[in-house]
């Protein structure tokens, strides 16, 4: 008995989960020690936590102040840094300290979304396919009726953001309006030798020295609506803001996390499985490995060059750990044939009675068919996409252009799913502009070389037919093809970029743009790779969500909807782990791990003034009483994934004590499967962030606002 009471107690208070907030009623918080009620995180319409967290730069942020102050990761504020930064003023690598509001400078295309509202419309949604047998028909009137929604909630409001965003696979579907904050700028960051302290070594590893944090603040017009940047703006005024933890962290506390995780695959099968291990993860970390080498050579030993790459640099390799890890993680527990004897149970499941056995017992089957259509044309698929994607701004923005338009020439029925005017019109007047924010040329150039020399080679059945003519030209070779199409193109100029978007397509052909050109031989064959894969996604998500009712009916259990990028909640005690045989991993790093590992060079390279700060033990109030050092980054056994950079973590107060920036290598797989045993996320401690900005960076009067 007393063996059950632990087990229970261990996995009840350590939660699987990343949780609508809608949910968080029934996961018992205030018997595993929460100490505040669940309506001060969420109640509808009414003030909470959840109003202090923001979507910021692809990850998350929380408001920290009265006057806008958010606190994210470094990483998460990486990319505005580099927009921010020349080889004079290297914010990038030297930080930034804005010591008055007049000196906080932009953060270029980066803005704040604040949630307004989270409505459940499944019965409004759905109605508009009732009536359809066909999925990808059904699969249109629902994107049509959703269009129609969101679009009347946006109707003659600019800060407005409504979208509705189906959950497990398409039963259930929920309504979030945000308001969109379009002026940040940069009020603190740390050198890059703190915030990205041992660079990609440590990247997604335990035990971490990474002070991975930013602060930004959030400015608004003076009659509080979302306005780009403008001088007359002035600081916006949350409703809610976090404060600071009145007491020290703990192994044990709880904590949870409210952020913005990306994406998870919790509920895929066996089938997604294979693919992603055996098809997509590889050539994704063949494909990161030669452009980050590519980049590393057109740049060497040119500051400007890599000023300009850094930012891309940064997410490709961030990215090919991530994939290596979960590549090491499947094979290492052997996670594709654990999927394929759950589903032989499953299967058997199903077969046990008429009514299941006719609604469930061929779905893996039928999703393996689907899976054969796309395993076809994977490698022409891999090159296409990577085309679109990883050769070149020139290239990538005359195709986006160039598909763009041609897509809303057509009736509105007949488009993509995606293709809106107002979508189209943001991209122009806002959106474009940023995408030369990483231009270099001679690495656009040999990227799009790269790009063309691995289509050339596709095997005779898998052709991008469109890029024929580049190929069967014998009077030139590729690299001769790219430095003539950059000689006569004058896609190099963003404003002549904008000037296009207001063209037509016969308009932009008359141009006879080398790279408009590539994108309109390339179209017939974006357009059937895209309905291809429209189809797919319809077909594959119909298996799927009756999938998610068969897991229900036959093990009867309360599920979470996989992430897809809106709020969630998650949490669990501060915890280490460990890793192998005789290997246990505390949950606390300090400034002395640090300054140990720190050997003067990168990406171990501790500023001086932070290692004369230690040897002076001159740590100020941020001393942990236990440890005698200034606690650096903690372990926790909350469920995040990718996106939940930046979230915060909170204390059973509601009180902000770290945030998160990582997980930890050995749980990768984390995006598959939650292991109590070994996953963990990984946050910088409030008090280190404190500590290095008030004690290093001499900018107390961010304490100050922060009311301490």
């Amino acid at each position: 008995m007393l063996l059950l009471l632990c087990f229970t107690a261990v996995f009840s208070f350590a939660q699987e989960g990343l949780w609508l907030l809608s949910q968080i009623d029934e996961l018992g918080l205030e018997s595993k020690g929460l100490q505040i009620k669940t309506t001060d995180i969420y109640s509808p319409g009414q003030p909470g936590l959840y109003k202090a967290i923001v979507q910021v730069g692809g990850g998350t942020g929380s408001f920290v102040s009265p006057e806008g102050l958010i606190v994210t990761n470094h990483h998460v504020a990486f990319t505005a840094l580099q927009r921010a930064s020349s080889v004079n003023s290297n914010y990038l690598n030297d930080g930034f300290t804005a010591w008055t509001r007049q000196e906080e400078i932009q953060a270029p295309g980066y803005a704040a979304l604040s949630m307004l509202e989270m409505k459940d419309v499944t019965d409004e949604v759905l109605a508009a396919g009732k009536k359809i047998s066909d999925p990808a028909e059904k699969d249109k009137a629902i994107n049509k009726k959703i269009a129609g929604m969101t679009e009347k909630l946006e109707e003659g409001k600019d800060d407005i953001s409504a979208r509705v965003t189906e959950m497990y696979n398409g039963k259930q579907y929920i309504l979030f309006v945000y308001k969109v904050i379009k002026d940040l700028r940069i009020v603190y960051s740390p050198p890059l030798s703190i915030g990205k302290y041992g660079g990609d070594t440590d990247n997604w590893m335990w035990p971490r020295h990474t002070g991975d944090f930013s602060f930004l603040r959030a400015y608004v017009a003076p009659d509080g609506t979302g306005k780009e940047y403008d001088p007359a703006n002035v600081p916006y005024k949350p409703d809610v803001w976090l404060k600071v933890a009145k007491s020290d962290l703990k192994e044990g506390d709880l904590t949870f996390v409210i952020g913005y995780p990306g994406f998870t695959t919790r509920y895929r099968t066996s089938n997604s499985a294979d693919w992603n291990l055996n098809q997509n993860y590889p050539f994704s970390i063949k494909n990161f490995k030669e452009i980050i080498a590519l980049l590393h050579e057109v740049t060497r030993d040119d500051p400007e060059g890599w000023l300009k790459v850094a930012s891309l640099e940064n997410g490709l390799a961030n990215g090919l750990k991530n994939y290596e890890g979960k590549v090491s993680g499947m094979k290492k527990t052997n996670f594709v044939q654990k999927k394929l004897d759950f589903e032989k149970e499953f299967v058997a499941w199903a077969n046990s009675n008429p009514v299941t056995k006719e609604k469930y017992s061929n779905l893996i089957a039928l999703e393996a068919k689907e899976y054969e259509v796309i395993r076809k044309t994977k490698d022409r698929d891999n090159v296409f996409g990577m085309l679109q994607g990883l050769a070149g701004v020139e290239f990538g923005v005359a195709g986006t252009i160039y598909i763009t338009v041609k897509e809303l020439e057509k009736p509105a029925k007949d488009r993509q799913p995606g293709f809106t005017e107002q979508d189209f019109k943001e991209f122009a007047e806002q959106n474009l502009q940023y995408n030369y924010s990483n231009y270099y040329e001679p690495a656009d150039k040999a990227l799009l070389i790269r790009g063309l020399k691995m289509a050339s080679v596709l095997p005779p059945d898998q052709r991008i037919t469109g890029l024929d003519y580049i190929f069967n030209d014998k009077t030139k070779t590729i690299e001769q093809f790219v430095d003539e199409a950059y000689k006569n193109s004058k896609l190099n100029d963003p404003a002549y970029a904008k000037s296009l978007c207001s063209m037509t397509s016969k308009e932009l052909e008359a141009l006879n743009d080398p790279f408009i050109r590539m994108a309109q031989a390339m179209y017939p064959m974006s357009e059937e790779i895209n309905e291809t894969t429209r189809l797919f996604g319809v077909r594959v998500g119909e298996i799927r969500k009756q999938y998610l009712d068969a897991l229900y009916e036959w093990k009867g259990m309360s599920l979470y909807p996989d992430a897809n990028g809106t709020i969630r909640f998650t949490y669990g005690p501060v915890r280490g782990y460990d890793p192998a045989d005789a290997v246990t991993y505390h949950p606390f790093t300090t400034l002395k791990g640090m300054v140990a590992k720190n050997t003067g060079e990168e990406p171990f390279n501790a500023p001086a003034g932070l290692i004369d700060l230690y040897n002076k033990k001159d740590y100020g109030r941020w001393t942990d009483p236990e440890f005698k050092e200034v606690p650096l980054a903690f372990t926790l056994m909350a469920d995040i994934t990718g996106g939940n950079s930046g979230s915060p973590v909170m204390n059973a107060r509601g009180e902000i004590v770290g945030v998160v920036f990582d997980g930890n290598y050995e749980a990768m797989i984390s995006d598959w499967q939650y292991d109590y045993d070994i996953q963990r996320a990984i946050a910088v401690d409030i008090r280190y962030v404190l500590f290095i900005t008030e004690k290093y960076g001499k900018a107390g009067f961010i304490l100050k606002e922060m009311g301490l």
